[in-house]
């Protein structure tokens, strides 16, 4: 405030003296300031994960943001006396171009920040999502055909942010140079005919190189890779690759000694994210693949996607890079053991790069992106199985997500389904790779371990169907006597009587056998067993192999139960991802729920565990009242969207059972609501699995009659929609 103070009114010679008191040889020299600057900087930038491509962005204190500019501004003035940013060019800091950007991003943010304040009434900074829209119209941005005016607004916010914050780096390096190192010895070393590392930053051995050698602008991230010492790139050679970005044109991306470089980058041992993203700051990236171009600073106005496409893209990459890293190995154990097998490792960071490419294009990006992916692999000459393999885990890098989340990977004829798509070993193993970095790569909370645990089951019997042969399918009834032998034999291993087994087992339908594994028999089995006779049983396991709070319920059926359950749990702030409904023989229920807390995570509060307990016995009981009106906890964010309800029916492949799909808004009670519809239809639940996409529910439920008559889906749909329509009221 004092560096930035002027005389408004009073003395000019008091105003003086303050300033003479206040300036860099009396308090706080420039070193030491810029330093301090520096600091700060880096500091703020990691609570926004050092990322300026986020849903919200901090507009003033995020990476590129206002405050970035009012650094440089402040150095300027501490160090060099400047009144104003133009004088950088005076002081050969900038160019008059460079100069020019930084103004109108500048100019850019304030009209950004003028408008956040005037839609909220006071100082807001952070572009929420509320205002985004009203800004973009403000701004004179329309809907298209591809996208949406607030899809546009943002773009260009983000796009405007990205040349900042390269103007940013360069000029704090500049800085340093000048102020703390000016004076120091410079530690020089030669790395080729056109490079060097000048203390442990590359740059170009003549300002003519990228004019003699346009390959050389490729080639700077290769020997960046190749040489851990190197932190960053000398300013007056960002400077240069800026100016001479031109030079990447059609001929450039058809020299083979381009494409030979740009694989070997990929083929580095280490470094290769670090690279790729420099290349995406510096305008190369987009210059060399024009379709990648095409998605910087390209965001999706939803909940699900957080990033723009090229930064999830580069943490898509990030993330397999992670699993190559013996440090990191102990974070996804059996992807790191995957990630050590894979033959070309090259190949999936090429999936990688272009899973999204054609995103906003409309249509199928997965298939669109096939084509673009396909030209590279021809361009860059690699052998036609490479450039199939790389095409097919592009069309197909959704498709073990869906499954592992939507289908029941109980039923073998689902696994056989998706062994028949993946068709050998390798290919399972580079899709698996690429749907664990794509999923952890869309938000920094969509993974959680209810997903991994899914993913991983699908890939382990997938793989056992690929062992047995694709021509040896198992047969539910083979699977399921599988399942009695294994899970009998662990038992008596652990003393359990068998004719009591036997007792227990004879009431139980030939479907629990495949539906549950034998690890769940055992388990199961053996809490009836040691029920002593208790009207109901309710066992909870706390962290159970699917990733979440498992609940056991075995009591009389109540064709009520699955309402007031999920009632209850909304209630609570907990949530079912899946839920099995079987009932025996006798009459009795064998439910299971696996729940997460609001963190997506297992429940690890005792305290929580023992309520949860005791409310599942209070409505076996029946004392248990539903409340009236469940609380809504939902971010703000998730009152803005409103998905029009879909409704789907389908038949079960391997049972009589029909299949209901619900898309809707996800708000407090939807479940519930749902559920009291089905009941109100005399609907039995077979099997529910619930996924929630940022604010879109996409549930499945698995349903019969109870008098096994064919449903009337009219009627169950207009009960589901009279439901959902009293939760949005």
């Amino acid at each position: 405030n004092l560096m930035e103070s002027r005389l408004l009114s009073g003395s000019e010679n008091l105003y003086q003296q303050m300033r003479s008191a206040t300036g860099p040889d009396k308090i706080w020299p420039s070193t030491l300031f810029f330093a301090a600057k520096l600091e700060e900087q880096q500091n703020r930038h990691a609570k926004f994960n050092d990322t300026a491509y986020n849903l919200e962005p901090n507009i003033k204190e995020g990476p590129g943001g206002l405050r970035d500019i009012q650094n440089i501004g402040w150095v300027a003035k501490r160090h060099f006396g400047a009144e104003r940013l133009a004088d950088l060019v005076t002081y050969n800091f900038l160019t008059e171009e460079e100069y020019q950007l930084l103004h109108e991003g500048e100019q850019f943010l304030w009209r950004v920040r003028f408008g956040l304040h005037s839609i909220a009434g006071r100082r807001e900074d952070r572009l929420l999502f509320d205002h985004q829209r009203s800004l973009a119209e403000q701004f004179g941005y329309r809907n298209d055909q591809s996208h949406m005016a607030v899809e546009q607004f943002m773009r260009a916010y983000y796009r405007t942010i990205t040349e900042l914050e390269r103007l940013n780096e360069m000029l704090l390096q500049l800085y340093d140079q000048e102020i703390l190192r000016k004076g120091q010895h410079d530690t020089v070393k030669t790395l080729n005919r056109r490079f060097n590392s000048h203390n442990n930053l590359i740059e170009v051995s003549n300002p003519q190189i990228f004019e003699q050698y346009p390959f050389a602008l490729l080639e700077i991230f290769l020997l960046m890779a190749q040489n851990a010492e190197i932190t960053g790139v000398r300013a007056e050679t960002i400077r240069l690759i800026r100016s001479n970005i031109d030079r990447i044109d059609d001929d450039f991306r058809a020299d083979i000694k381009c494409h030979s470089l740009f694989m070997e980058l990929l083929k580095q041992s280490k470094g290769i994210t670090l690279a790729l993203r420099r290349m995406n700051r510096y305008g190369v990236l987009a210059a060399y693949l024009p379709e990648f171009g095409s998605i910087v600073g390209q965001m999706q106005h939803d909940l699900f996607h957080v990033y723009t496409v090229d930064e999830h893209t580069l943490r898509v990459l990030r993330n397999l890079r992670r699993l190559t890293v013996t440090e990191f190995s102990h974070e996804f154990p059996l992807c790191s053991k995957i990630m050590a097998t894979l033959p070309k490792p090259e190949l999936i960071y090429i999936a990688a790069l272009y899973h999204d490419i054609a995103k906003g294009r409309g249509g199928d990006h997965s298939k669109l992106g096939v084509v673009d992916a396909r030209a590279f692999c021809e361009r860059h000459q690699l052998s036609q199985y490479d450039t199939h393999l790389v095409g097919w885990l592009i069309e197909n890098h959704l498709v073990m997500s869906t499954t592992a989340q939507r289908k029941d990977l109980n039923d073998p004829a689902e696994i056989h389904q998706f062994a028949e798509l993946a068709g050998d070993q390798t290919l399972l193993d580079y899709l698996f790779l690429l749907t664990v970095a794509d999923i952890r790569a869309t938000s920094p909370t969509v993974w959680n371990s209810w997903k991994e645990s899914l993913l991983t089951e699908l890939y382990r019997k997938t793989t056992k169907a690929l062992r047995r042969g694709l021509n040896n399918k198992i047969k539910l009834d083979e699977l399921s006597q599988l399942t009695r032998q294994e899970a009998k034999k662990w038992l008596q291993e652990q003393g359990e009587n068998s004719s009591q087994i036997d007792k227990i087992w004879n009431t139980f339908r030939s479907e629990y056998f495949w539906r549950y594994n034998a690890k769940d028999v055992c388990w199961q089995t053996q809490q009836i067993l040691h029920n002593n006779s208790a009207p109901s049983l309710v066992t909870i396991r706390q962290n159970s192999e699917r990733g979440g709070t498992e609940v056991f319920i075995h009591t009389p059926v109540i064709s009520s139960l699955f309402s007031q359950i999920t009632s209850a749990l909304a209630q609570m702030g907990l949530s079912i991802v899946d839920a099995k409904i079987m009932s025996s023989e006798d009459g009795w229920t064998l439910d299971t729920y696996v729940i997460l807390d609001q963190n997506g995570e297992p429940i690890c509060d005792l305290h929580q565990i023992e309520r949860l307990e005791a409310r599942f016995k209070e409505m076996l009981s029946g004392e248990y009242q539903p409340p009236e009106q469940i609380r809504d906890n939902r971010p703000r964010q998730f009152k803005m969207f409103s998905i029009p309800t879909q409704i789907h029916f389908s038949q079960e492949k391997n049972s009589d059972s029909i299949v209901i799909e619900v898309v809707s808004t996800d708000q407090p009670g939807l479940l519930a609501q749902i559920a009291q519809a089905l009941n109100e239809q005399k609907i039995i639940l077979h099997n529910a699995r619930i996924t929630t996409l940022g604010e879109r529910a996409e549930d499945l439920f698995f349903i019969s009659s109870t008098d096994g008559y064919p449903i009337d889906e009219g009627n169950v749909r207009e009960a589901i929609y009279q439901a959902i329509g009293e939760a949005k009221s």
